[in-house]
C-alpha cells in the first residue's frame, strides 16, 4: 500500500445499495405473505434469493481484499472486529425485545388466556426434543472451539475435522427443529403463546442457518489456506456468532420450554 495512513479506502461497490434494495423487497414480501399467501410468496422468495446472492458477492470482495490484496492492516482488522462485536450487541437487543414480550405476557397473564401461563387448554411441547437439541448445540459449540485451538496451533487437519463436525451437528439441530415445528400441537396464530414461541424459536432457527453457512464458508477458506495462526478474523467472527447462538438457545430452553412448560 502506498497510502500514508494505515486504513483501506474501499473502491466504489454496487453491493451495498443492491443488498439494501433486496432487503426492502424481502421486508415488503414478508408483510404481504403474512396477509395473503398468494400475493407475497413470489416477492418473498425472489428477494430472499437476491439477498443471498448479492451478499455472497459482497463478502467475496471482502475476502479478496483481505486475503489476496492484503488491504486489511491491523487498524482495518480492529475496525472489522469492533464492527462485528457491535453487530452481536444489536442481535442481543433484538432477542431481548422478544424475551421481554414473553415475560410481559407470562408473568401477568390476561383473563383472555385463562389468567394462567401457558394459556388455558393449550398443549405445550415436551422437553425430549429440546433437551436433545440442547446437547447437540452445546456439542457444536465445543467442536468449533476445538477448531479454533487447532488453527492457533497450526493443526489444519484437526481444524477441518472439527468444522465438519460443527456443520453436521448444526444441520441435525435444524432438522430436529423442523420436525418439532411440523408436529407442534399449536400454531403461530394460537394466541400470544404461539406468536412469541414461533418468533423466538423461528428467529433463532434463522440465526442457526446463517451461522451454519458462515461456518461452512470458513471451512472452505481453511481448506484453501486462507486462515493462518495470526490471521483468521473471519473464523473468529463465525465462532463468536455461533457461541451467541448457543447462549440464546440456552435461554430459550430454560425460559420457553422449561419455564413456559411449567417444568421450572
Amino acid at each position: 500500500m502506498n497510502n500514508k495512513h494505515p486504513f483501506h479506502l474501499v473502491n466504489p461497490s454496487p453491493w451495498p445499495i443492491s443488498v439494501s434494495a433486496a432487503l426492502l423487497g424481502l421486508t415488503v414480501g414478508g408483510v404481504m405473505y403474512f396477509h395473503s399467501f398468494n400475493k407475497g410468496i413470489y416477492l418473498l422468495v425472489i428477494s430472499f434469493i437476491l439477498v443471498a446472492l448479492l451478499a455472497g458477492f459482497w463478502w467475496r470482495d471482502l475476502i479478496r481484499e483481505g486475503t489476496y490484496l492484503r488491504n486489511h492492516t491491523l487498524e482495518v482488522l480492529a475496525g472489522l472486529r469492533l464492527g462485528f462485536i457491535l453487530f452481536i450487541v444489536s442481535e442481543v437487543m433484538f432477542f431481548f425485545s422478544f424475551f421481554w414480550a414473553y415475560f410481559h405476557s407470562s408473568l401477568s397473564p390476561n383473563i383472555e388466556i385463562g389468567s394462567q401461563w401457558p394459556p388455558y387448554a393449550l398443549e405445550v411441547i415436551g422437553l425430549t426434543l429440546p433437551i436433545v437439541n440442547t446437547i447437540i448445540l452445546l456439542t457444536s459449540g465445543a467442536t468449533i472451539t476445538v477448531a479454533h485451538l487447532a488453527i492457533l496451533r497450526g493443526k489444519k487437519q484437526v481444524a477441518i475435522e472439527s468444522l465438519i463436525a460443527t456443520v453436521v451437528l448444526a444441520l441435525i439441530f435444524t432438522a430436529i427443529q423442523a420436525y418439532e415445528y411440523r408436529h407442534a400441537p399449536f400454531s403461530f396464530s394460537d394466541g400470544i403463546y404461539g406468536s412469541v414461541f414461533y418468533m423466538l424459536t423461528g428467529f433463532h432457527g434463522i440465526h442457526v442457518i446463517i451461522g451454519t453457512i458462515f461456518i461452512f464458508v470458513q471451512f472452505v477458506r481453511l481448506t484453501k489456506d486462507h486462515l493462518m495462526k495470526n490471521s483468521h478474523l473471519g473464523f473468529e467472527a463465525s465462532a463468536w456468532y455461533w457461541h451467541f447462538v448457543d447462549v440464546v438457545w440456552l435461554l430459550l430452553f430454560l425460559i420457553v420450554y422449561a419455564y413456559g412448560g411449567n417444568v421450572l
